[in-house]
């Protein structure tokens, strides 16, 4: 399958960087949030209706390596610095893509108002705070419960984040509660249908990307749009998101990632497209040692991202 899609569109995207920085001032399912806790007798319910709860679309050991650094997500210098530096980055790629999808105003200082938006491998929340400071209806989803728990007591230091609400699953068993979770009010970015998925750096850490893709389908609304960012399985990307960033730079715990569990654009691309999603628009990441940002850029070898939709005919 040829990559028939933009990798370009820098300039655009480019724009809205200050504008993002300043924005970024179950198995066993549990949902933390503002809204009323079902009763014993629902989630009773919800699990006898729900014949995958007992799968996950992780990797157990994925799922530990996560769990024991869970505490640093919100320490800017910790294991998650690359993750806070690259923020501004892919919000600005974010906020494009979206606002120019859904014919938004991408100068008003809350494009994404009534947007319904799921960030399936949220963490502490760090890219779910500032979607829903740009309007956002935001759901978190992470399968480690730790990490909603830190995810969920620092939204609610501020009453602009407050409203997020975060769910301690998998994409696969989210897209089979969903019905049990629109009636808990308003739960989730799943209102009956997503109108964005956000996946930031999650797919080479899922078991199956086939079916993790199959799931973030599932719950995409038709002509909605799905983000999904992650590294490039080249030999450049082995050199400096590996050797570089762990062994090195010590920037990442050792271990951190699998290069045989890396997709390729034109892979990543297939699957979706399989799943009922076609990507249209692609960028590059790329480090500025000197500056100490990331800048988006063609270059997609290493660090990358991609927008999606999903057709309008897509079940």
């Amino acid at each position: 399958m040829a990559l028939n899609v933009t990798i370009h569109r820098i300039l655009r995207h480019r724009r809205f960087l200050n504008s993002a920085n300043s924005t970024l001032h179950l198995t066993n399912t549990r949902c933390f949030s503002h809204a009323p806790s079902p009763s014993p007798s629902q989630s009773s319910k919800a699990n006898d209706k729900d014949p995958h709860s007992g799968s996950s679309s992780l990797k157990d050991n994925e799922l530990a390596k996560f769990a024991a650094i869970s505490d640093t997500w919100w320490d800017s210098e910790g294991p998650f610095k690359p993750l806070h530096l690259m923020n501004p980055t892919r919000l600005a790629f974010i906020r494009s893509t979206l606002c120019r999808h859904f014919k938004r105003d991408p100068y008003s200082t809350r494009p994404f108002e009534r947007l319904k938006i799921v960030d399936v491998g949220c963490g502490g929340g760090i890219l779910s705070e500032p979607l829903a400071r740009l309007g956002a209806t935001v759901t978190g989803v992470d399968a480690v419960e730790k990490n909603i728990k830190i995810a969920r007591l620092h939204a609610d230091l501020d009453p602009t984040t407050s409203t997020i609400e975060y769910c301690c699953t998998t994409a696969g068993t989210y897209t089979h509660l969903n019905s049990f979770l629109l009636s808990i009010a308003f739960s989730h970015w799943v209102y009956a249908y997503q109108d964005h998925f956000e996946c930031s750096q999650v797919i080479e850490h899922v078991a199956n990307p086939e079916e993790f893709c199959k799931s973030l389908a599932a719950l995409t609304n038709p002509d909605g749009a799905t983000v999904v960012s992650t590294i490039n399985r080249s030999m450049r990307a082995y050199a400096t998101a590996i050797v570089a960033a762990e062994y090195i730079l010590h920037w990442l715990p050792k271990g951190t990632h699998q290069w045989s569990s890396f997709l390729t654009p034109e892979e990543l691309a297939m699957i979706l497209h399989r799943a009922g999603i076609n990507v249209e628009e692609m960028a590059g990441f790329v480090y500025n040692p000197l500056t100490g940002r990331w800048l988006l850029s063609d270059d997609i070898s290493v660090n990358f991202i991609a927008f999606a939709t999903k057709s309008q005919n897509a079940i």
